[in-house]
């Protein structure tokens, strides 16, 4: 007997049809053989994926609109806005997602709540130091490696400077919350990695507190004086000057920002 071309849902197909029942049920009129529909592939190559619906992804249910990649930190920066305009008690999941202009479901996605807008921004924070300490470990202990070190903190600092202060505006409301309780505890094991990389082996406490000061300096002086300085470019170079000289680390000119190769800078004189 031959194969009919298409498949119908009785006659002398039925065995076709019901093979193709069951792996596409509840849909009418059995789908052509090779194809897979409502499974978020492609029914053929070279044909194009339903409008809204990213290639080789599975369409979202619901009407869901596909989160953009940057929303999570375009959440956090309008948190951090509002945060510092009416404070953290002050500020809504709401107020936040109006702002972005987004509903609150797309906001519940990233953050169900403020704490973990906060939670994720000290997060951050600390993953950017980790990232320095992996790549401070692989440097030589040169003074050229230290003014590097140096100069990716104090970059470091300068960008979360925001998170900073709206920690020190808020800290009755953030000091209270959960994860606020290992903050001080895992700021502490960083800092004593940062001092590692600053210091030699087995270094003495001198030498460990003035690379403890270093790394002081060049947090409280790109923060506090941040808004004072009329040349942002001169204050870092105030700042880690000051920071060099109580490491022995070369001088801060030999620290590009966003050097390619770390430890091809020219060595200096300390400050």
């Amino acid at each position: 007997m031959t194969e009919p071309r298409r498949a119908a849902p009785g006659g002398a197909a039925r065995a076709g049809v019901v093979a193709a029942a069951r792996t596409s049920p509840a849909r009418g009129t059995p789908a052509a053989r090779g194809t897979s529909p409502a499974r978020g592939t492609p029914p053929a190559r070279g044909a194009s994926p339903a409008s809204g619906a990213s290639p080789g992804r599975e369409a979202p249910q619901g009407g869901e609109v596909p989160a953009r990649p940057d929303t999570r930190q375009r959440i956090q920066s309008v948190a951090l806005e509002l945060f510092a305009e009416q404070g953290y008690d002050k500020t809504s999941l709401r107020e936040i997602a109006e702002r972005l202009d987004v509903t609150k479901a797309a906001l519940y996605y990233h953050f169900k709540s403020k704490e973990d807008i906060v939670a994720s921004l000290v997060e951050d924070y600390f993953g950017q130091i980790d990232d320095l300490v992996a790549w401070g470990k692989t440097q030589p202990r040169t003074p050229e490696s230290r003014a590097q070190v140096l100069d990716r903190y104090y970059r470091i600092v300068a960008e979360g400077s925001g998170v900073f202060r709206m920690l020190q505006h808020n800290q009755a409301s953030v000091n209270s919350l959960a994860h606020a309780k290992n903050r001080s505890e895992l700021f502490r094991e960083r800092m004593d990695a940062l001092i590692g990389l600053l210091t030699e082996p087995n270094a003495p406490l001198p030498s460990q507190i003035r690379a403890a000061v270093a790394l002081a300096s060049v947090s409280f002086g790109c923060m506090f004086f941040a808004d004072r300085a009329d040349d942002p470019a001169q204050l870092r170079e105030v700042v880690l000057d000051i920071a060099c000289g109580l490491t022995g680390a070369a001088e801060p000119g030999a620290a590009e920002p966003g050097a390619a190769e770390p430890g091809a800078a020219e060595p200096g004189a300390a400050g």
